[in-house]
């Protein structure tokens, strides 16, 4: 199947300023009282009135990007933080030298090989929830083809551990800086807040793939051609076996445990000033910079290599960055075009008369819809939390509830073909997209029948930012 090719995110979102624009010059202009609630301004249902429209000229579509830029300097600032910290964190080797041992051992052991689909799968899967790791799993590809296949699996469980893995925890994350952190700032929640029913549902998320995994694994060891990818793997195994990293050497974890040990205290110490203090993005983003900075010293960088790296993560933010600019610039073109409540009014018109379950389920389905063409996390935070969090104001959805919406959307994206990472991953295994996504079907229903589910609580129960 050919990969589908769409434009640039960047690109595609520019093209919605453009819309905008051309949009105040033909939509009427609107606005509803607004309150102050739990220090967020919210606006007032029922108070919607006409008001005089601006239609914005062609100078806003080259200054409201620059202003974006500066309205959202906060959570670029903290991005480029974290993207640093976490690169000279990889720099170290700490990450990828605890996933070898554990393929190592959990492979070549014999009683501890029914637990290699598990653990593996759930330190992955940390990874996601933590600190979006994504992209971060293609090199894994490489290890885990050849040790499934030796193993007597497949193509698709060697894809599955590490993919699959980061992608239930990307999806239910609790600390992801790139969705959780960044949708929950734009919506002016507490960064980080509703903790406890996120691992919830990060645990379930991710005990959901890991039984589909093992279950069809060990239909494998029973009936080796039960395989979509059966015959495709025969020769796989002849070139692959006993060459892959993984049995070649075993790395040596002696200073990376100082540097995992760094990397657990910092978020610990988070954790205490979020729930005790209420650290926001400043004091959150010192956290960031104080563990990459520790993390490079006990993991004997010079300080070349940790200022080389740190440069290298930010460097991989600038995209996300550019993005979120440019997606505010959608919200400051309606907001001065007088536009944006008058939207947010026929939105909630039309789902105002659902019940506000129904109402956070079309929110879901609709943010499905645009990972779709959206496929970056961050990229569509910055979209679309500006109108989705009001909107949930406006139809008896709290805030938190909107975020989780859009975050739960994160399930379908392994088997999107827009996805520059699946067909990424796809083409380093060697596996076909057609077979990939028969054989995923029956996860993505019941990830998107999970996610569904999940969302009732928050509704019933009026989820806020605590």
């Amino acid at each position: 199947m050919r990969k589908i090719k769409l434009p640039h995110t960047l690109i595609l979102i520019y093209a919605m300023v453009v819309l905008i624009v051309v949009a105040t010059w033909i939509i009427p202009g609107g606005e509803y009282q607004r309150v102050e609630k739990d220090g967020r301004t919210v606006p007032v249902a029922g108070s919607f009135q006409r008001v005089e429209s601006r239609p914005q000229g062609l100078g806003a579509l080259f200054v409201s990007p620059a202003r974006g830029f500066v309205e959202a300097a906060a959570i670029i600032g903290i991005l480029f933080i974290v993207g640093g910290a976490f690169s000279v964190i990889q720099k170290t080797g700490a990450i990828t030298a605890v996933i070898h041992n554990l393929a190592f051992h959990f492979g070549r052991s014999k009683a501890l090989r029914i637990l290699l689909i598990p653990v593996t799968m759930t330190v992955f899967s940390l990874g996601g929830a933590i600190w979006g790791m994504c992209e971060e799993t293609m090199p894994f590809i490489l290890i885990f083809v050849p040790l499934a296949l030796s193993l007597g699996y497949d193509t698709i469980v060697g894809v599955s551990i590490p993919f699959l893995g980061a992608a239930a925890g990307f999806a239910g994350a609790f600390f992801n800086p790139f969705t959780v952190g960044i949708a929950q700032g734009i919506a002016g929640l507490p960064l980080y807040s509703g903790l406890g029913y996120r691992m919830i549902v990060w645990a379930l998320g991710t005990a959901i793939v890991i039984t589909i995994v093992m279950r069809y694994a060990a239909r494998l060891l029973r009936n080796p051609k039960a395989s979509p990818v059966y015959e495709d793997d025969l020769e796989k195994r002849k070139k692959l076996l006993g060459t892959g990293p993984v049995m070649e050497k075993l790395p040596v974890l002696t200073t990376h445990k100082l540097v995992l040990a760094v990397f657990a205290a910092g978020f610990g110490f988070m954790i205490f000033g979020i729930l005790k203090y209420k650290w926001y993005i400043n004091e959150i983003a010192g956290i960031f910079l104080a563990m990459g900075v520790l993390s490079g010293i006990l993991g004997r960088l010079k300080g070349d290599e940790i200022g080389r790296a740190f440069v290298d993560g930010a460097k991989d933010m600038v995209n996300a960055a550019l993005i979120i600019g440019t997606a505010r610039a959608i919200l400051i073109v309606a907001l001065d075009g007088r536009i944006l409540d008058t939207i947010l009014a026929g939105m909630a018109s039309a789902i105002s008369n659902f019940h506000p379950i129904l109402s956070a389920q079309l929110m879901f389905a609709s943010q499905c819809g645009i990972n779709f063409f959206v496929h970056s996390g961050t990229a569509q935070a910055a979209l679309t939390i500006p109108v989705m969090a009001p909107l949930g104001d406006l139809v008896g959805i709290t805030r938190q509830t909107s975020v989780y919406a859009f975050q739960l959307a994160e399930y379908i994206n392994p088997i999107l073909p827009t996805s520059g990472v699946t067909m990424g991953v796809l083409g380093l295994a060697g596996l076909r997209y057609e077979k990939w996504a028969k054989w995923l079907i029956p996860l993505m229903i019941a990830w998107v029948l999970f996610a569904a589910l999940s969302l009732i609580p928050p509704v019933l129960f009026k989820w806020g930012p605590a």
